[in-house]
């Protein structure tokens, strides 16, 4: 009875959680068009209307950052707002992983590799450019050196540390494979593995 209570949890909860989550943010997107349409007088509306009105709104920002002024004004824009240090960390944070998540079907820049531990373990990690700043690579050693991610499991933080790239093993594996592996301590992963 216990291993099927178990069982029985462990294959409702992530849909359940997964279904939560999308209805919460379907339910907030909704509420937020709601607001908006309201405040332009329109009050006989559908359930979805709101949301509907959001996802257009967002298609139409996309629309208007293909157009090189708006492009301009928005960088200006963006390049006055990071003069304050607090906006910069966090705004900056926020973009870079946006980022990371859209990629417009280009290749991945961020490589897997292995790091050899002192003990003979090894860690996966992510090569995610191939040049660290200026002022890093100013203050060490000499060599070729790389900035490595090593993912936290499960949550988004991660430690970044600079490795010589010949202590790397690099690895054929993607991206999305290995950070999936790395989020969840190696619990998830794909059939083919």
């Amino acid at each position: 009875m216990k291993k099927t209570l178990a069982r029985g949890l462990m294959n409702l909860l992530p849909m359940a959680l997964s279904l939560w989550l999308f209805w919460s943010l379907f339910v907030s997107l909704d509420g937020l068009g709601i607001v908006i349409l309201e405040l332009v007088g329109i009050n006989q509306h559908f359930v979805g209307a709101g949301f509907m009105l959001v996802v257009a709104l967002v298609f139409a920002v996309g629309l208007l950052f293909s157009v090189s002024p708006i492009v301009w004004l928005y960088g200006w824009l963006e390049r006055q707002l990071m003069r304050f240090p607090l906006f910069k960390s966090v705004y900056g944070s926020i973009r870079d992983i946006a980022s990371l998540m859209n990629r417009d079907g280009k290749p991945t820049s961020q490589k897997t590799v292995l790091v050899k531990q002192a003990n003979g373990s090894f860690v996966v990690g992510f090569i995610m450019t191939d040049t660290p700043p200026q002022p890093l690579l100013d203050a060490l050693p000499e060599g070729d050196w790389v900035p490595v991610l090593f993912q936290l499991s499960y949550q988004m933080a991660g430690v970044t540390s600079l490795i010589k790239r010949d202590d790397l093993i690099m690895v054929d594996w993607s991206f999305e494979e290995a950070m999936r592996f790395n989020l969840t301590a190696g619990i998830s992963q794909t059939p083919s593995q």
